[in-house]
């Protein structure tokens, strides 16, 4: 009796706190508070409710999957995790932050939190092969799956943005490599220093499954300052994840590419550029490119060129699990920009990361539990409205000879 009460206690509280939006903030946002105000009673107000709410969210929105899927053994551990972070944040709802012992506790809750979060996305990763090669997909169940998945890491990634600026200013471990660190944002990163930083780190990487790995040439355009070298308010772990994912498919397809040529790569070059409105940068390969009708290909989770690795596995692959390229254009959309890629087949690819210019336009996009969110869950797959041959087209000739 004691526990059917307590889960539906629980799965009243979820069902409340999933009633709230999200409040999304801007870099600027989190950049001022960290400071010029930086109080830590102020943001242990802010977070106890508003984590609670995005993991409300996107607790409520995991359970309109397909019902196989949420019984694969992968999955169910994701929900426990989630499960166990929620009824932790709900035991700091009501306490005081004049309690002598709730900051530094809640601090330490909130580094918990975080640790049992870090294997979330191969966790998840896994639980969608598992379903794949037992139950094989069909388009609709696909498409919900993609479009879950996108609102799924994009509220992983906003909750642990949240997590760590409160761990960073208010803890101690504050990176001492960095000490002009607002939280985890720099004032004034150095975009080129973040690309050969991931360059040197996939440069690595590349080595270890090839013998070599192509060279970098790198060029800034900045149209706000000429001579000056290109910096942005930004999350350098953000910009590094997306361009050490870009560089380890650049270099791939490379190295693949060139097997013949192993002794005198193509180089893959680097545009970084700075306007009014956009900070952009572009990573262009010699890699042989991707035919037009695989580009949006590579933003399904379920698609990879290259064979699945295992959880298990010690080393750190350089490809396989389908998740790289999608999550990586999540993070760039996550504060307004995008990440887009332009392929030449038989020539190469050109990948483009934008980021807004001004930290104050970027914002956060933070998916919200609603009917519309419902709606698209509930729809079955429409009829296409476009031809669709299921042969080679009719010979014309031929078509008329017989009448």
């Amino acid at each position: 009796m004691r526990l059917s009460a307590f889960l539906l206690n629980t799965s009243a509280k979820i069902e409340y706190y999933s009633r709230f939006s999200p409040s999304p903030l801007s870099i600027k946002q989190f950049l001022e508070f960290g400071r010029d105000n930086a109080c830590e009673k102020t943001s242990y107000m802010f977070l106890r409710k508003e984590l609670p709410v995005r993991l409300a969210n996107t607790m409520r929105e995991v359970n309109l999957l397909p019902d196989k899927l949420l019984t694969q053994p992968s999955v169910r551990l994701v929900q426990k995790w989630y499960m166990q972070s929620f009824l932790e944040l709900l035991e700091y709802e009501n306490r005081s932050p004049d309690d002598p012992h709730a900051l530094n506790d809640f601090l330490e809750i909130l580094i918990e939190i975080r640790n049992r979060h870090n294997d979330v996305v191969p966790t998840m990763a896994q639980g969608v092969i598992e379903y794949k090669e037992k139950f094989g997909f069909d388009p609709f169940a696909s498409s919900n799956i993609q479009y879950f998945l996108d609102r799924f890491y994009t509220n992983r990634i906003s909750f642990r943005m949240l997590i760590n600026q409160h761990t960073l200013l208010f803890g101690n471990d504050t990176n001492p490599a960095h000490p002009k660190h607002i939280g985890s944002i720099d004032p004034a990163c150095n975009v080129a220093d973040v690309v050969n930083d991931a360059y040197e780190m996939a440069k690595m990487l590349c080595e270890q499954y090839y013998p070599t790995a192509p060279a970098l040439k790198i060029k800034e355009f900045n149209a706000k300052a000429p001579d000056k070298p290109i910096q942005a308010v930004y999350v350098p772990s953000h910009l590094f994840h997306m361009l050490f994912e870009l560089f380890k498919n650049a270099m791939r397809a490379t190295v693949e590419h060139n097997e013949e040529n192993k002794d005198d790569l193509p180089p893959v070059k680097a545009k970084v550029t700075l306007g009014k409105e956009d900070l952009s940068v572009k990573i262009s390969d010699r890699g042989g490119g991707v035919p037009l009708r695989k580009i949006d290909r590579l933003f399904n989770y379920t698609y990879s060129t290259a064979p699945a690795p295992s959880l298990n596995s010690k080393r750190v692959p350089l490809a396989g699990f389908g998740h790289g390229l999608p999550i990586s254009r999540l993070y760039a959309r996550y504060f307004q920009g995008d990440l887009q890629l332009y392929s030449m087949e038989g020539v190469g690819t050109d990948a483009v990361i934008y980021l807004k210019a001004l930290s104050s336009e970027s914002f956060e996009r933070l998916p919200v539990f609603n009917k519309s969110a419902w709606r698209h869950y509930q729809g079955g797959p429409g009829a296409d409205d476009w031809s669709n041959p299921s042969k080679e087209p009719r010979d014309a000739s031929k078509y008329k000879a017989k009448r």
